[in-house]
């Protein structure tokens, strides 16, 4: 009697057809859950966020109410400061009787032709200094120089020389918006990449291509800037410009207002200049988005 050792074989699998019903076989494999991909959001986009504008509009609707509790409770005496309410009523009484638009046109005409005017000199002195190293040599010692100078300090060689008419007051406008623009837009020159510069000579690029494409593009965020500066500064040139003898305008109406102590009428001169300010800013900025759509900036978050 022998003992084998060997394994025993394995049952062969039955490959044989399956003649019932499976069900696994004819529907096949179950299909997988698809899974359901979650958009990620920024976790500063989660919180309630409070409309811009509101945001915008709350510091000086808090200054407002501060302002009227003051004048209310007798805090704010109102030969020092009128109250809103009285600030409101006079300013309908100015509307009504057409004082206010009147002086409003006057000023601003007198801006727009020292805007004008200071616009072209800055603009003019700036590209012959930054342009030409001659031009530099000749120019920015000249104009740096000048605008260490108070423009105000110029008003009595200013009415010397140009008397007591309108030329006087829009000179004064002219020089103090001309200093900004030939500042921003100068260093807006000098200040474009000079691998810029060899890159358009490698292309062919003639002095006045580079000039035209390549330096003044680059320039543009800066004289950009430089109008917004200028526009302040014309305003506060303005308010200046109006103390020489001046029969109308919004000075004017606050010179006469600060000889007879109507603290209300010079408010509603402020704000006139304040919401004119801001809204030649607002003009300016939305022609630097338009101009500058090839410049992608950081807008804050």
């Amino acid at each position: 009697m022998s003992i084998s050792h060997a394994p025993p074989h394995p049952s062969s699998p039955d490959i044989s057809p399956k003649t019932g019903s499976d069900p696994e076989l004819e529907t096949g494999p179950e299909p997988e859950p698809e899974l359901e991909l979650e958009a990620l959001v920024p976790s500063s986009t989660r919180r309630a966020r409070v409309p811009r504008w509101l945001r915008r509009t709350s510091g000086p609707l808090a200054l407002l109410a501060l302002w009227q509790v003051l004048s209310a409770t007798g805090a704010l005496a109102g030969d020092v400061l009128a109250s809103p309410g009285t600030v409101a009523r006079v300013a309908g009484d100015l509307i009504e009787n057409g004082s206010l638009q009147n002086a409003m046109g006057v000023s601003l005409q007198r801006v727009a032709l020292g805007l004008l005017f200071g616009t072209v000199v800055g603009t003019t002195l700036a590209l012959v200094s930054g342009l030409f190293r001659i031009g530099e040599d000749l120019v920015d010692a000249s104009v740096q120089m000048l605008r260490t100078v108070p423009f105000v300090g110029l008003i009595p060689l200013f009415i010397i020389w140009f008397g007591i008419g309108e030329a006087p007051k829009i000179a004064i406008i002219t020089l103090g918006v001309s200093f900004p623009l030939y500042l921003n837009v100068y260093a807006g020159i000098r200040g474009v990449d000079a691998q810029l510069i060899e890159a358009g000579e490698s292309l062919g690029l003639s002095r006045w291509g580079l000039v035209r494409h390549v330096i003044l593009p680059g320039a543009l965020p800066g004289a950009m800037t430089g109008l917004r500066y200028s526009l302040g500064i014309s305003w506060l040139a303005l308010v200046f410009a109006e103390q020489v003898n001046a029969d109308a305008g919004l000075g004017f109406l606050m010179v006469q207002a600060r000889d007879f102590l109507r603290t209300d009428v010079i408010v509603v001169c402020l704000v006139v200049y304040a919401f004119l300010g801001l809204t030649a800013d607002f003009v300016v900025r939305t022609l630097e988005r338009l101009l500058l759509q090839w410049r992608p900036t950081f807008t804050g978050r």
